[in-house]
């Protein structure tokens, strides 16, 4: 009986041993990466975007209307001065021309005639058989078919010009950038077919808003950063000058347009996005706080309302979440706007893998 119950007991302290749960592991202690939260300077530079155009566009358009049958050009194509950009259907021109010579022709026979006829009644005044009045009358009509001669003479040479009208030459060497009509299309005189950027200057053609146009005015000098800066010089900038600043704003957009000649060997690409700046919309230099974008967590370098840091506690030892505001984006790094102090300590490393009153031990230590 007594080793029946102690084989019971056994049994049920070993039960009771297999039912309980293991003691949790220790939470382990992450090494992070710190930064001392420190003011540096940051300069308030204004950049105002614009597009790289030729100083002289012209919009290229037949002098006379008609079909179009013929456009060579396309848009990126280079052409010579000279070179057929497009040409409109030419036969009921050339018949208008052939009209006008007839007619020219004509007008010399009743010249001619008018010549001859009063050659003949000079004659006969000489010898006393017609009046002077005869005479008159004569040279009024030889006068006449004169004037009508010159007449027909001129309109035979308007019409064999606007037969001449039908081809569209380019006026200038460049780069045709755009085109305004197709093969088949019925365009009327001086509508715009095809439109060149004549080589030679470049401009940077951007818009200013109303607030700083004051502080833009012809002759003022601006630095001009491009996107793929492979032309752009010292640093990365070429310097240009605002030749010509929009009298009224835009409709739309109520901005006004500016001009900025670039340097005459500056080999820019037509239609290149550029970027300027005036020295004199730059503001002064300010002391703010500036962080790495790999210390921000649940949020982003654009996310201005949900981002925070991991402070970093010496006492403790452990880490605590602070939400912070973001002002901004200063090359690779955040600039915080406030919920942070100068001295702090803050994790800028594995940030998502922490937890609230996390023991951490300092990996490295690096001053912002």
């Amino acid at each position: 009986m007594r080793t029946h119950s102690l084989a019971l007991l056994v049994f049920t302290v070993l039960g009771l041993s297999a039912c309980s749960r293991p003691e949790a592991p220790s939470e382990p202690i992450r090494a992070v990466k710190l930064a001392t939260v420190s003011a540096s300077g940051l300069t308030a530079r204004q950049e105002m975007a614009g597009e790289v155009r030729a100083r002289q566009e012209t919009r290229m358009g037949f002098r006379v209307g008609g079909k179009l049958v013929q456009r060579p050009a396309e848009v990126g194509q280079r052409v010579k001065a000279g070179q057929l950009l497009a040409q409109l259907d030419a036969s009921d021109l050339a018949l208008a021309s052939e009209a006008a010579k007839a007619q020219a022709t004509a007008a010399l026979t009743q010249r001619d005639l008018a010549e001859a006829d009063l050659k003949r009644f000079t004659d006969l005044k000489a010898k006393g058989f017609v009046s002077g009045a005869e005479i008159e009358r004569r040279q009024a009509n030889m006068d006449a078919a004169e004037a009508s001669l010159k007449q027909a003479r001129a309109q035979s040479a308007v019409q064999g010009n606007q037969a001449g009208y039908t081809r569209l030459l380019a006026d200038a060497d460049g780069v045709v950038v755009a085109v305004d009509a197709e093969v088949g299309q019925v365009v009327s005189a001086g509508a715009p077919v095809v439109r060149i950027a004549r080589d030679g200057a470049r401009d940077v053609v951007f818009s200013v808003p109303e607030s700083q146009l004051a502080q833009v005015s012809q002759g003022l000098e601006a630095q001009v950063r491009l996107w793929a800066a492979a032309e752009a010089g010292p640093g990365g900038y070429l310097t240009g000058v605002v030749r010509e600043v929009a009298a009224s704003a835009d409709p739309a957009t109520r901005t006004y347009q500016v001009k900025l000649a670039l340097p005459a060997d500056a080999a820019v690409p037509l239609g290149a996005t550029a970027y300027v700046s005036f020295a004199q919309v730059q503001g002064a230099a300010v002391d703010v706080i500036k962080l790495p974008t790999s210390a921000l967590m649940r949020g982003s370098a654009t996310d201005k309302t949900n981002s925070a840091v991991w402070v970093f506690d010496a006492a403790s030892g452990t880490v605590q979440s602070r939400p912070v505001q973001v002002a901004g984006v200063d090359g690779n790094q955040v600039v915080i706007a406030s919920g942070l102090k100068v001295g702090e300590e803050v994790v800028t490393a594995g940030v998502h893998v922490l937890s609230p009153g996390q023991k951490v031990t300092r990996f490295a230590a690096a001053a912002q």
